[in-house]
């Protein structure tokens, strides 16, 4: 079986070390960014393709491997596979659904504690040599909070965010409460410690607001000039989805009106992200109450041998003439 692999080379070998089923591979490794001619030059007769989430998987590319059997996404994102073409020609698209999740979950809680503990600028306050006076400053106005003592919101209820709330519940999180378009069970939520609430009232009602859904026409930019208007005075929100979601300027508002505490970012929008974003530039007074990450959230290593594990099941399943578990 011969396998094109456009990404970061060495990938599959490195991350599905161990595993049986590696060794049936012939991996034609190739950089993301290339041409579809380019691609084709060394991997025309490829079985598979398997490709790292931002690369692009073209019609004309697809179109050009006859032997060409499945798509598989190395994440869980597929928006850069042309899926049309693909179905076009009955070949499977899949993505890693769900290998990312608890690396995820977990940098959503850092980046919740990061802000309720107020880490970046304590961290600064050592640096310089003002430890001390920091440490009173805190204890007088009282304003280091526990997530115990919170409510938290939870936008969106698929795998990342429910391993974020197993998390939360774990920290005994005051009250977690969820949307999504189509309400869970009552049993799941009493699974998940969870309570489901129309968009409108979660904001109105959480401390926290967390950010869990997928950039589709619908969910673009929602999080608004509205959206942080209907959020808790001094409320603090995160974003470890996509930076798609989030209008810049109406964040940089609500953070400088003090309708927001803090904000959380492990993703933004116009990636990958310049020295002059537009978030990068805001005056002392509201950089301070922004943490960045640069969307690692799900980049761990368990995470990646996660989805290679997925790769090679399906490569298999499809090579026993079954339909592989994860297409889309």
């Amino acid at each position: 079986m011969k396998v094109l692999h456009i990404g970061e080379k060495g990938n599959i070998e490195k991350y599905a070390a161990g595993n049986p089923y590696l060794s049936r591979l012939e991996i034609i490794e190739m950089p993301r960014g290339l041409t579809d001619i380019e691609y084709l030059s060394r991997a025309k007769d490829a079985d598979y393709i398997v490709a790292d989430a931002i690369s692009r998987v073209s019609g004309d590319l697809i179109a050009g491997m006859p032997n060409l059997r499945m798509i598989h996404s190395e994440g869980v994102a597929y928006d850069q596979i042309d899926t049309e073409a693909a179905a076009d020609r009955g070949i499977y698209v899949c993505s890693s659904q769900g290998m990312n999740a608890s690396a995820v979950a977990e940098q959503t809680v850092l980046l919740m504690v990061g802000m309720l503990r107020d880490v970046v600028n304590g961290d600064q306050a050592v640096r310089d040599g003002r430890q001390i006076q920091v440490k009173g400053g805190y204890i007088r106005s009282g304003s280091l909070r526990e997530l115990s003592d919170c409510t938290v919101g939870l936008v969106g209820f698929g795998n990342i965010a429910r391993r974020t709330a197993h998390l939360l519940k774990a920290y005994g999180t005051r009250d977690i409460f969820y949307y999504k378009r189509h309400p869970l069970p009552a049993e799941r939520e009493k699974e998940y410690g969870v309570q489901y609430l129309p968009l409108d009232r979660l904001l109105e009602q959480s401390d926290i607001v967390s950010l869990h859904l997928p950039v589709t026409p619908e969910t673009e930019y929602m999080a608004d000039f509205d959206f942080f208007h209907k959020m808790k005075e001094g409320s603090y929100f995160v974003n470890t989805s996509r930076g798609e979601l989030v209008e810049d300027d109406a964040l940089i508002h609500a953070l400088a009106s003090g309708k927001l505490a803090m904000a959380g970012l492990d993703t933004l929008d116009c990636e990958p992200v310049q020295k002059d974003h537009v978030l990068l530039e805001q005056p002392r007074e509201i950089s301070r109450r922004i943490i960045f990450s640069p969307h690692i959230g799900g980049i761990t290593g368990a995470s990646f041998a996660r989805s290679m594990a997925m790769v090679l099941e399906d490569i298999k399943t499809v090579e026993e003439g079954g339909r592989p578990a994860r297409a889309v």
